[in-house]
């Protein structure tokens, strides 16, 4: 059985759901001598939901991968915004996980760590930038960066052999996970940048 049968298999998707029950246990988990943290387990559940449920609106789809959604890479930057950057990271690995679930593509498991629970726990190194002015919206844009990382190495080492002539496989990579990932940050940044938006992000992050 390879990969793809594997992740395919009702005990491939049974092996998924215990890893995402174990992160889940991770975020709850507050460090030695510290009460769990149901609050933030509680939160970035609800993060994790609006995530895989806004990464199911979308608005493009590339014809070899990637899409353009309705803001579903914020909740996890808002999570990291939140709480910090390992629990940001533990919800984007769980969001990146449920997408493994839904839509298992693996051919080698580099890639399917870069596709699926790096592309998406990266996100949460936007977390770094929470106490810096504008922290959110320079956050999100590293974020992206990050997963924008992920997106071209897997291109590069996985898929090189589908650049189309005049482009090599770091080129090719490199332009085409920019496209996408590129319209959907601009539009996020756009609407994190609304000063309503920021402020009512900036009064939560204050309650947590």
């Amino acid at each position: 059985m390879n990969l793809q049968d594997f992740f395919d298999s009702t005990g491939g998707q049974a092996t998924v759901v215990v890893v995402i029950l174990l992160l889940f246990a991770a975020i709850m988990y507050s460090g030695k001598g510290k009460a769990t943290d149901m609050k933030a387990l509680a939160v970035s559940a609800v993060f994790v939901a609006l995530s895989i449920i806004l990464n199911q609106i979308v608005i493009f789809r590339m014809p070899q991968g990637g899409s353009i959604t309705a803001f579903s890479m914020v909740p996890i930057v808002l999570c990291a915004y939140f709480f910090g950057v390992r629990r940001g990271l533990l919800a984007g690995m769980c969001v990146g996980l449920i997408s493994l679930i839904f839509n298992p593509y693996v051919i080698h498991p580099v890639q399917l760590l870069l596709d699926y629970p790096l592309a998406f726990g990266s996100l949460a190194f936007g977390g770094i930038f929470t106490q810096k002015k504008n922290g959110l919206v320079k956050g999100y844009i590293f974020g992206v960066f990050c997963r924008y990382i992920c997106a071209v190495l897997s291109g590069v080492i996985f898929f090189g052999e589908y650049a189309p002539e005049g482009f090599n496989a770091i080129t090719w990579s490199v332009w085409y996970n920019f496209t996408y990932l590129a319209v959907e940050g601009v539009v996020s940044v756009i609407l994190l940048s609304i000063p309503q938006v920021k402020n009512v992000f900036q009064r939560l992050k204050a309650t947590f």
